[in-house]
């Protein structure tokens, strides 16, 4: 139908956070659209060897399996070259290599605390 169902799972070393109620971390699903608004931000604990931050847009289907639209990376590295955390727009990669991926996400990364005790606060604005 030329749009998508998307919504968006939050991962740390791809593996999906869980919450209090046992759900991991997901953006609700925006209905038929290629250009979804989330607004939603999610704080966690972080481990102090954590590698990475994977965020997956996926795109629901009712029918069958729910399908990866695509995803963004940001290392432990990444985040270090911005102290102040990181807000912009990150084009989306494929998770399948066979699949062409476009379209990119607006996020808000920020780590908070100290060594002993750091979160991670990220926001899922949007994306298109």
């Amino acid at each position: 139908t030329g749009s998508s169902d998307p919504y968006c799972i939050v991962k740390i070393d791809d593996e999906a956070i869980i919450r209090r109620c046992h759900l991991p971390h997901r953006t609700a699903t925006v209905w038929k659209t290629l250009s979804p608004f989330w607004g939603e931000e999610y704080e966690v604990q972080l481990q102090p060897g954590f590698h990475s931050i994977s965020i997956y847009v996926m795109d629901e289907d009712a029918l069958s399996r729910d399908d990866i639209i695509g995803k963004v990376c940001i290392t432990r590295d990444m985040l270090a070259e911005h102290p102040k955390g990181y807000s912009g727009w990150m084009s989306l990669s494929e998770v399948d290599p066979d699949e062409e991926v476009q379209g990119e996400i607006h996020l808000r990364v920020e780590v908070l605390g100290s060594q002993g005790s750091r979160r991670l606060r990220c926001s899922v604005l949007e994306a298109r």
